[in-house]
């Protein structure tokens, strides 16, 4: 659970709200990311805490915002995911968040990736040559983000709560101008951790395709 201090170290540029209707502000053009602060369901954390991370599902696939559940439906089986009311809160909520993206961000087609995560993937700070990506951490520490050239406080590195979803400017972002928020993968490699993962991006370009 995030404490009330960490939210008010949050740094210039990030709008931290606590419903998903201030993650419209990465539209305002001081905003680098904005993050919607969650405290998942103690029953629902529990049991995808306990899940072997061969039955966490995984999926990389390009689609309507519409069939994210299916999509997600299928990765659970395919997975051997338990049949039980958590999964299907974990389906539920990865097609809100798609169809909350999608909506701030005008897209008719997402990219959607779900990943369980066990290595120090993309461990150095980056931006992502997207417009922008839209981060979701279910199991295991979030995401981490910190400011290039912050003279105030050069070295704090910010942490993205547990089940909280974080959009992020990416290098694609029609203004002038690149944002200096640097994001990248907390580092677990030999923790025993299994991180679960969604990323969303916008795909531009496939509107009309069939």
């Amino acid at each position: 659970m995030l404490q009330t201090d960490l939210l008010c170290a949050t740094p210039r540029g990030v709008v931290v709200s606590d419903g998903p209707l201030g993650l419209s502000a990465i539209k305002r053009p001081d905003c680098a990311a904005a993050l919607w602060h969650r405290r998942p369901l103690p029953r629902f954390q529990r049991w995808i805490d306990a899940l072997a991370p061969e039955q966490l599902p995984r999926t990389r696939i390009i689609l309507r915002p519409q069939a994210v559940r299916d999509a997600m439906q299928a990765a659970c089986t395919a997975a051997g995911t338990p049949d039980a009311p958590e999964r299907e809160m974990l389906i539920d909520d990865v097609a809100a968040l798609a169809d909350i993206f999608a909506d701030i961000m005008g897209a008719g087609v997402l990219r959607l990736r779900v990943d369980p995560v066990a290595t120090n993937a993309c461990r150095k700070f980056h931006i992502d040559a997207v417009t922008a990506r839209m981060i979701c951490t279910y199991r295991g520490p979030g995401t981490q983000y910190r400011i290039e050239g912050d003279k105030v406080a050069p070295d704090t590195i910010h942490d993205v709560p547990q089940g909280s979803a974080i959009i992020l400017r990416g290098t694609d972002w029609p203004t002038s101008g690149q944002t200096r928020l640097r994001h990248r993968s907390p580092p677990i490699e030999g923790t025993d951790t299994t991180r679960l993962l969604v990323v969303l991006d916008p795909v531009a370009g496939l509107e009309d395709d069939e």
